[in-house]
């Protein structure tokens, strides 16, 4: 689709972003994101509450026993499932921690920017109200997630696969926003941002979560729109 065919500013929906701040403490980035999706079907719910589901009986095992020693046959049955139920949401135990269901909301979220913003100011707002919200409403869950992919190997291995994973999804949105194939220069674009990202959310968890993690996304894009500064900014 080609960028001119999206809505102009002002017939854009209401921002979903703003409805969420309605919300009581969800305690889960799942519950958060499940809320930005009015749209979905009482079945893509059920898939989302049962991945949810899994993934609050991980977070709670590990806070118990740590990652290496929790099975997945421990998961299934604190989350009160099959350990084949939990292969099928989850291909892996680290995808359990590493994947969310932010994806569908930051993909409809960007589709719905003005068509006048650069893909840049697009993602710097997606990417700061999503996490604002992680940290109102499932700050926990949160500090939790970002301290795990910062201190078990398997985990950092696994989530440059995850972040793939994401590229691609984005690469979509970006290209159709620009009317463009997805070429060399939307991937590297792509890419370029979710790596940076993750390295700001592993910088926090390396740093004891002592720095505002907003600041450091506002700073992460900042870099990655201006070039790396002269001297330090902190």
């Amino acid at each position: 689709m080609a960028a001119t065919s999206r809505p102009s500013p002002a017939a854009e929906p209401a921002d979903s972003f703003d409805s969420a701040d309605s919300l009581a403490r969800a305690g889960s980035v799942d519950s958060v994101a499940e809320s930005l999706q009015p749209q979905l079907s009482l079945r893509e719910r059920k898939k989302i509450k049962t991945r949810s589901a899994i993934r609050r009986a991980t977070y709670r095992l590990i806070d118990r026993q740590g990652y290496e020693a929790t099975t997945v046959e421990q998961i299934a049955e604190a989350a009160e499932v099959s350990p084949s139920t939990v292969f099928r949401y989850f291909p892996t135990k680290e995808d359990i921690v590493l994947t969310d269901e932010f994806d569908p909301v930051m993909l409809r979220e960007m589709r719905s920017r003005p068509a006048g913003e650069t893909p840049l100011e697009s993602l710097r707002y997606v990417v700061t109200e999503a996490a604002r919200l992680s940290l109102l409403h499932a700050r926990e869950e949160t500090l939790q997630r970002t301290t795990l992919i910062a201190e078990v190997p398997a985990l950092r291995a696994r989530m440059m696969e995850s972040v793939a994973a994401t590229s691609r999804l984005l690469c979509g949105v970006l290209a159709e926003r620009a009317g463009r194939p997805v070429d060399l220069e939307v991937r590297v674009f792509a890419m370029a941002v979710l790596g940076a990202l993750h390295e700001a959310s592993v910088y926090w968890a390396e740093r004891g979560h002592q720095d505002d993690l907003l600041d450091l996304v506002a700073r992460t894009m900042t870099t990655l729109e201006s070039g790396l500064p002269p001297t330090p900014l902190h």
